[in-house]
């Protein structure tokens, strides 16, 4: 289904965003936009806890957009989180709260996948080109960096450094003078050197920054005529002219300059630092800006979703390609598998829980490439750490538990797996794996799973039994697992005409 009216929210470490679009021929047109400066990376304390005043205002803000976004469709919202999330350990008890607050769920992104969303939000955003962009994000706690062309980016990296993080750590109090300056940029400049030999590499014609840092910049250059020749963007020479300047007024506040917008002011020295590492380290002489990012990313992303171009898709075949697996196999699995849940859902089971059988059944055996032995610790290993773009790290950790979960014991679930529907995903790939256990077309019997209690009931024919002793002890030993853990497990022998024997 295609809605007609889409929102996304972005729970940056600086600002969090709302960006409400109309969808129009397959074109998003902004409708709304919030915008509140939760200032969440500096509510970072030295145990990487986020603090009771910054929740608050994070939860004030969230309860602000959720009052846009009601009566929307929640498959036409979605809400990510970067890098102050990712890196604070109270992040899972600050999440419920605070998706209670917005009425939606939302998503903690990892730092590569935030970059593809902003490459995507950008390269909409910019004039059709054939050439190669780089695209620089520096948010509040991480900056990005993407080589792409057109609508596909071709090397991402997210590095630890943000305008927000960069300011307490360099101007904890406000000041500013040349050393602290260039200990600001010192240190980001060792950070990009980590990537600068890829990126020159690989090349780009035109460097264009996105997001509030790169805007706020352009501005006060623009606006003060510190670019050479009444240039437009951002410049080399622009950057050095403001430097000087920020010295020699000594504090962002005392910048007397057209351009300065007050929410951006406490946080504009670790910018500019970060912006002028970055033109000395990849060489840059000039850049232009956009104003899409990453909301305008999201929202794209969740329109290709609509018309069945999901990302997570191409990512797992891509994911199959790069493990090498069985395709035959995988079809036989998935096929068995989506028939069990239909038939547990009494022929109507959820869209999302389709997706992910569907996709834990085509990535079940990635963990073969390494070792056959625990190959489900294995598998869940790679989807549990890997970069996989367009899933969250909570869709990661979901796919994680089912491969985990596909073979072995169930106790090593633990407490894990809170949901029933898991476990459904869970016992229907359990089950399609056991019946395919020799990798064959050979053609199944009649077959039937239901839910009983808190398990599952699986119904076979008798004489199939009889005749693949091999299987039916495999169900014997499979329903011994399943009571182990506590949930009812039971094989049914049936006859001719279906009935229980």
């Amino acid at each position: 289904m295609i809605y007609e009216t889409v929102a996304a929210v972005d729970l940056g470490s600086n600002s969090f965003r709302l960006q409400v679009g109309r969808v129009v021929d397959d074109q998003i047109y902004t409708l709304d936009s919030l915008k509140e400066p939760v200032r969440l990376a500096s509510g970072l304390n030295a145990e990487k806890r986020l603090d009771a005043p910054s929740q608050e205002r994070a939860l004030d803000a969230l309860r602000l957009f959720g009052e846009r976004l009601r009566g929307l469709d929640p498959r036409a919202v979605r809400a990510v989180a970067t890098n102050a999330l990712r890196v604070a350990k109270n992040s899972a008890e600050f999440l419920p709260l605070a998706e209670e607050a917005l009425g939606f769920p939302i998503e903690i992104i990892a730092g590569r996948e935030e970059a593809r969303l902003i490459y995507l939000g950008a390269s909409h955003s910019l004039p059709s080109a054939a050439h190669k962009r780089l695209v620089i994000d520096i948010g509040g706690g991480s900056t990005e960096f993407i080589i792409g062309k057109r609508h596909e980016p071709q090397l991402m990296e997210s590095l630890y450094m943000g305008c927000v993080s960069y300011t307490l750590r360099f101007f904890p109090d406000r000041k500013i003078d040349r050393k602290r300056l260039r200990e600001a940029q010192v240190a980001a400049a060792k950070e990009i050197e980590l990537i600068a030999r890829d990126y020159q590499r690989l090349g780009w014609k035109e460097a264009v920054g996105s997001s509030g840092s790169a805007r706020a910049i352009a501005d006060v250059l623009e606006l003060n005529n510190l670019n050479p020749k009444g240039e437009s963007g951002i410049t080399r020479v622009g950057l050095e002219r403001l430097c000087e300047l920020l010295v020699k007024a000594g504090s962002a506040e005392a910048l007397d300059l057209p351009g300065v917008k007050g929410d951006r002011l406490p946080v504009l020295p670790g910018g500019i630092a970060i912006m002028s590492a970055i033109f000395e380290e990849l060489g840059i002489e000039r850049m232009t800006y956009s104003d899409g990012a990453l909301r305008l990313g999201v929202l794209y992303d969740l329109l290709g979703r609509f018309h069945h171009l999901d990302m997570r898709d191409s990512t797992v075949a891509q994911f199959r390609r790069r493990y090498q697996v069985e395709a035959d196999q995988v079809e036989r699995v998935e096929a068995t598998a989506l028939s069990a849940l239909t038939q547990l859902a009494e022929g109507a089971p959820a869209e999302s829980d389709v997706q992910f059988l569907s996709w834990a059944t085509r990535l079940h055996e990635i963990g073969i490439s390494v070792a056959h032995n625990a190959y489900h610790k294995h598998g869940a290993y790679i989807l549990t750490y890997a970069d996989m773009p367009g899933f969250s790290k909570k869709d990661q950790a979901r796919l994680a538990m089912v491969v985990l979960g596909h073979r072995g014991k169930l106790e090593k679930l633990g407490s894990m797996v809170a949901v029933d529907s898991v476990w459904q995903l869970i016992f229907c790939l359990r089950l399609a794996v056991l019946l395919h256990r020799t990798r064959d077309d050979r053609v199944l019997p009649a077959w039937r799973v239901g839910l009983l209690g808190t398990g599952f009931r699986v119904e076979l024919p008798a004489e199939w039994l009889s005749a693949n002793p091999w299987t039916a002890a495999a169900l014997s030993d499979e329903a011994a697992v399943w009571l182990r853990s506590g949930r009812d497990y039971l094989v049914v022998k049936t006859d001719s005409s279906g009935m229980a024997v």
